[in-house]
């Protein structure tokens, strides 16, 4: 059988999907796979060129006599595109894409973008001298002036944007100073470093018992060149970025790499720092909130080994390390781990198989660990570590739980307990901090008529529109918009309104209660600037405010040791998602939140306000009680066969016609029930949770097995037979592997 490999002559981003196919000559056959660089004629002159192969096929695109073959395979050094684009094609085999989706998702970016001057203030005067230009600048009330030289006796040189969009000092007062020959601005040309202004501390920590061990276990491993994938799982505040970072201290020094993700860009502030502080300038991030340059920096700083840690969300994960020795994943259980778009993998997988390739090591860390990821340890797949005490020894918080049921009985309508409100007024008279978590955001949610029951929806998609501080309903997967109705549009009453309270509404309601409080809100309308999280979550940290209000990104790996009160303000809200993690989720929010307490000198305490008291993820919850949790969830999966007992493969189906859509669903539906196989379970076609968004409409396919393998093998035996089906063209079929979202 002839065999023919697509290849990629140009690796930049903008031509990932221009391949060029070439013969592949029978004495390479067993050499060449994606991946492998090639010699190539090229051009209408032939000149021999390198590119690189992405795709073996059995299928020829042109008629073979036209076309050239391979010259040779490249022998020699591995370079990290080679790595890359063998990890795409593990990400289009096992998810389900093209295979230049999973391309243009796994090569970085590598549009360039012009040089940067760099600009810093430099104290030019000697410490004494500075302090009494300090006092007198003080005396003169010059607020400025002084609050720059103090920043400068501190730190001896500061990066310009800092001292103008964080300090707050207008470029008049520095050249009043540089004048003077007090300070002066030194300009460099230099790589974008987001990370520029933290500031190298050193390292002073020192592991306790638990973390030893945990660190210890691992490192006998790598050191003796075994690479495993490794679940720590530690209680909050045991101490687990201690172990990761005595971890990456010893993998660097053997002249290797690290990548450390994080579940949100908000958690990058607080990680960043304190890798920063111990690893300084050889830590970076990636992440979207950076600039197109910054981006393409990091990824030259990478590649060209300048940087040996690099941190940041799911992306971060494809950072061009090609000495990889260690990938850390934090929160491991977050759902912001699976990507949405195609091709839709999950970081933790793809790390392992990255790992795999690289012949690096894998640990994933959380208080809460993944079900999965649980079972996996259990069953031997992963190595386990456990930590099971705080870091300073300091005790769990005391969590209650209030019935709010019994708060609506007792007359109390606010979304405030009785008991939260009074722990509240005793923290505020303490000088200690408060977090209230709530896990929605806007003004209300979807807008309803209390006297017929009619909900506003969206006339394009299947959801309800939701209702913003403006007067606005927005609907959030197309963006429609219309002015909310004063009467109800179906009964022509006014009892039409918000249904739900967010996290704008929440910062009212405590201003109102607590005048004396000074508040924050962090959510994604508060965050969207490029330092949005960095600016709310260092004020928290430094005390400017007494209380914070936010979404799911405040509860999640934050460290604020005056923080003795968590208000959960409605636990139960994400049990009510049709979808068979609820309950995990459930869990493992009030979890993380509830760790959030008490992680100081002071003890904690945590208030869980549901109207679901006795559901066993809230009493795990409230305990901080992981295999209590465990047990009862795990006995679920198995009765429903459900991820991790049994694997899921959905199938959607959209189209802009209902009944092509509902058509190719009912057709495929029956080639899997004709094909027989063995312990595989089909459910649907129905219509997906979201019918119709910007009218496409939407069927689903779900397919149950306890082997990934044959889900695999049956999407290729789709994707094979799809080929071939003009009349399926105006249907789009995708796959998704364990989903985590309903769709």
């Amino acid at each position: 059988m002839a065999y023919y490999a697509n290849i990629i002559i140009d690796i930049s981003h903008e031509k990932l999907d221009r391949t060029f196919q070439y013969r592949i000559p029978e004495a390479l056959t067993a050499q060449i796979h994606p991946g492998v660089c090639v010699c190539v004629p090229f051009g209408r002159g032939n000149r021999v060129t390198q590119g690189y192969v992405v795709e073996v096929t059995d299928r020829a695109q042109f008629d073979e006599e036209r076309l050239k073959e391979v010259i040779s395979v490249v022998a020699g050094s591995v370079t990290i595109e080679a790595q890359l684009i063998a990890l795409a094609a593990w990400m289009r085999k096992n998810y389900g894409a093209t295979m230049n989706q999973a391309l243009k998702t796994v090569i970085p970016i590598k549009r360039k973008s012009k040089a940067r001057e760099k600009r810093k203030i430099c104290l030019c005067m000697d410490r004494n001298a500075a302090q009494e230009q300090l006092d007198h600048f003080r005396k003169k009330h010059n607020t400025a002036r002084a609050r720059l030289l103090e920043e400068l006796l501190n730190h001896s040189e500061i990066s310009y944007e800092v001292v103008t969009q964080k300090l707050n000092i207008a470029a008049n007062v520095i050249r009043a100073l540089e004048e003077r020959q007090i300070v002066k601005v030194v300009h460099d040309l230099e790589y974008r470093n987001p990370v520029s202004h933290f500031s190298h501390t050193g390292y002073q920590a020192k592991l306790n018992e638990e973390q030893q061990q945990a660190v210890d276990a691992a490192l006998a491993d790598m050191r003796r060149g075994v690479h495993k994938t490794y679940l720590l799982h530690g209680v909050t505040g045991s101490g687990k970025t201690e172990v990761y970072m005595e971890l990456i201290a010893d993998v660097t020094a053997r002249g290797r790499q690290a990548i450390v993700l994080i579940p949100e860009i908000a958690l990058t502030y607080q990680t960043v720092m304190r890798f920063y502080g111990r690893f300084g300038d050889r830590v970076s991030i990636m992440n979207s909130r950076l600039s197109q340059g910054e981006r393409y920096d990091q990824f030259l700083r990478a590649k060209n080994g300048e940087i040996d840690v690099v941190i940041g969300p799911r992306s971060a994960l494809f950072t061009p390390f090609l000495h990889l020795g260690l990938i850390i994943i934090d929160e491991e259980h977050e759902g912001s781990y699976k990507s949405e778009t195609l091709p839709k993998y999950h970081a933790r997988e793809t790390a392992i198989a990255r790992a795999q390739m690289a012949g690096a090591s894998v640990v994933l860390g959380s208080a809460t660990p993944s079900v999965d990821s649980y079972y996996k340890a259990k069953m031997g797949e992963y190595s386990l570590l456990e930590m099971k005490k705080r870091a300073l020894e300091q005790p769990l918080p005391v969590c209650h739980i209030v019935d709010l049921r019994e708060e609506l009985t007792n007359g109390n309508r606010s979304i405030l307990s009785l008991r939260l409100q009074a722990l509240i007024e005793g923290r505020l008279k303490k000088k200690q901090q408060i977090l209230l978590f709530l896990n929605r955001r806007g003004v209300s949610g979807f807008v309803s008529c209390r006297s017929c029951g009619y909900v506003i929806r969206c006339p394009h998609c299947d959801v309800s529109l939701s209702l913003h501080r403006h007067g606005r309903l927005l609907c959030h997967y197309c963006g429609h918009e219309e002015p909310a109705p004063v009467v109800c549009p179906n009964c022509a009453s006014r009892y039409i309104g918000g249904f739900k309270a967010g996290t704008q509404k929440i910062e009212d309601i405590v201003k109102q209660r607590f005048p004396q409080a000074k508040v924050l809100r962090m959510d994604l309308d508060t965050t969207k600037g490029k330092d949005g999280y960095e600016k709310i979550l260092s004020a928290f940290a430094n005390q400017e405010a007494d209380i914070l209000i936010g979404t799911q990104m405040i509860v999640k790996g934050h460290d604020f040791p005056n923080v003795t009160l968590v208000g959960i303000l409605a636990a139960d809200l994400s049990m009510y998602v049709a979808d068979y993690r609820a309950a995990e989720r459930t869990f493992q929010l009030i979890t993380q939140a509830a760790g959030r307490s008490g992680r100081g000198k002071e003890p904690g305490e945590v208030v869980i306000q549901t109207y679901n008291p006795k559901h066993y993820s809230i009493l795990a919850a409230k305990d901080q009680d992981y295999q209590a949790f465990y047990r009862a969830e795990i006995a679920v999966r198995r009765l429903l066969s459900y991820p991790p007992i049994s694997h899921m493969m959905l199938i959607l189906f959209t189209a802009g016609q209902e009944e092509a859509a509902g058509a190719a669903a009912a057709y495929l539906a029956a080639l899997i029930r004709k094909a027989r196989i063995d312990r595989l379970r089909l459910i649907g076609p129905a219509s997906a949770n979201i019918a119709k968004v910007n009218d496409i409409y939407r069927k689903v396919l779900y397919v149950k097995h306890s082997d990934y393998g044959q889900l695999v093998g049956l999407k290729d035996r789709i994707e094979l037979f799809l080929k071939d089906r003009a009349d399926f063209g105006k249907v789009n079929i995708t796959f998704d592997f364990d989903p985590m979202n309903g769709v």
